[in-house]
């Protein structure tokens, strides 16, 4: 058996749940658009975001729409790892830039799932593991895992930096971490859970804090080469594009920021998603809808609480934090918040692990039951006019 056997072994039934779930909800939304005259193809590959993204991939940098109340939106605001995987799959298949970017979010999405499975078993056991990847298959916009957006790429890149952080594997931590980076602006958080783990390391030297075998940890001299290694790779792909970014735009290292403010987003520390929710309370039934964001809401926040109460390991909780921190303080995209939460797969881990204390044949039935409903959810959500 290779050392590459026995781990997917182990993940299988992660990995083929994960599948199930997913392949429901493409055929939940192939049913729905076909019904609604739409195409379940044209929605996952050439709707919002996929294609500003097919857009740098085929035209390169220097695209931007100018709106009528003054706003510039530059396709500088996408980061260019997905791009640069559709020109390649372009390139090396027939594949269209749209549909290649579809193939690696579907593929995105198994390492992903793979990832989160092997982050959970590490922390809580196989049990657990496979019980993180269903939640995180079945959350309600898990449909956004088989578009041609960035989120599972990101995810893939997040999930198994940390896998590599919390075992030692320092160099592989920090090029994902780089990676990660150079995908989605949230990569900061990748990056910040590296160096809290690496940190860390350096605090204990002898053994990584992390590593629950320690028979296989690397001698002292040499993990602290690798460390300080990866600590210096893992910033590069996020510094590197918003520096490339300053300099093309004249507006030296901040210019992203402006970039971001053409788009009307920013960091304004979750005032603007207050007076929208307060905005909700106004009338009614959009007040309902008010009182739903405020329990989503407050659900995240008890989730990473209980998470800390838990004993995450540090470089987790960072990273969720980090993660968090920035989709519910983002001051626009309000209705993009759920999806910009995906990545934050920690957070499920609390469920994970009640759900894995069930016997198997209540915790199938609620995974079946929950998966139905996200099919529906997200079929819904795609057929309808605002972007995810």
């Amino acid at each position: 058996m290779t050392d590459l056997e026995a781990p997917l072994r182990r993940a299988a039934p992660a990995l083929l749940g994960y599948a199930a779930v997913r392949a429901l909800g493409l055929v939940v939304l192939a049913v729905w658009s076909a019904v609604r005259g739409k195409s379940a193809h044209t929605l996952l590959t050439a709707r919002w975001d996929a294609l500003w993204y097919t857009r740098v991939a085929d035209l390169g940098y220097g695209y931007e729409v100018r709106l009528p109340n003054g706003d510039v939106h530059s396709n500088l605001a996408f980061f260019p790892l997905l791009p640069w995987l559709e020109r390649f799959m372009h390139a090396v298949s027939p594949l269209s830039y749209a549909d290649g970017g579809l193939v690696v979010s579907l593929l995105a999405s198994l390492a992903a799932a793979w990832g989160i499975f092997a982050v959970a078993e590490h922390i809580y056991g196989r049990r657990a593991g496979v019980c993180a990847v269903l939640l995180w298959a079945v959350l309600p916009v898990g449909i956004v895992q088989s578009m041609a957006y960035s989120e599972s790429l990101f995810t893939a890149l997040a999930a198994w930096s940390l896998y590599a952080a919390l075992t030692g594997r320092w160099l592989t931590a920090g090029t994902l971490a780089l990676l990660a980076g150079l995908t989605r602006p949230v990569g900061l958080a990748v990056v910040a859970a590296v160096w809290v783990a690496g940190v860390t390391s350096f605090v204990t030297p002898s053994v990584t804090s992390f590593v629950r075998d320690r028979s296989t940890a690397p001698a002292p001299g040499a993990r602290n080469w690798r460390c300080a290694l990866g600590l210096v790779l893992a910033p590069l792909g996020a510094a590197g594009y918003v520096l490339w970014v300053g300099h093309r735009t004249g507006k030296g290292p901040l210019g992203y920021l402006d970039v971001q403010a053409g788009w009307r987003n920013g960091f304004d520390g979750g005032a603007a998603f207050a007076r929208f929710v307060g905005e909700k309370f106004t009338s009614f039934p959009s007040a309902l809808a008010g009182v739903g964001l405020i329990v989503g809401v407050g659900l995240v926040v008890w989730l990473y609480v209980v998470g800390v109460r838990q004993g995450q390991p540090l470089p987790l909780l960072v990273y969720t934090g980090v993660v968090t921190a920035l989709a519910l303080c983002a001051s626009s995209y309000f209705g993009s918040k759920p999806r910009l939460l995906m990545p934050a797969f920690p957070l499920l881990f609390p469920l994970a692990l009640a759900l894995a204390r069930l016997r198997t044949s209540r915790s199938a039935w609620v995974v079946g039951g929950v998966a139905v409903a996200s099919a529906v959810y997200g079929a819904f959500w795609l057929n309808g006019s605002g972007p995810p």
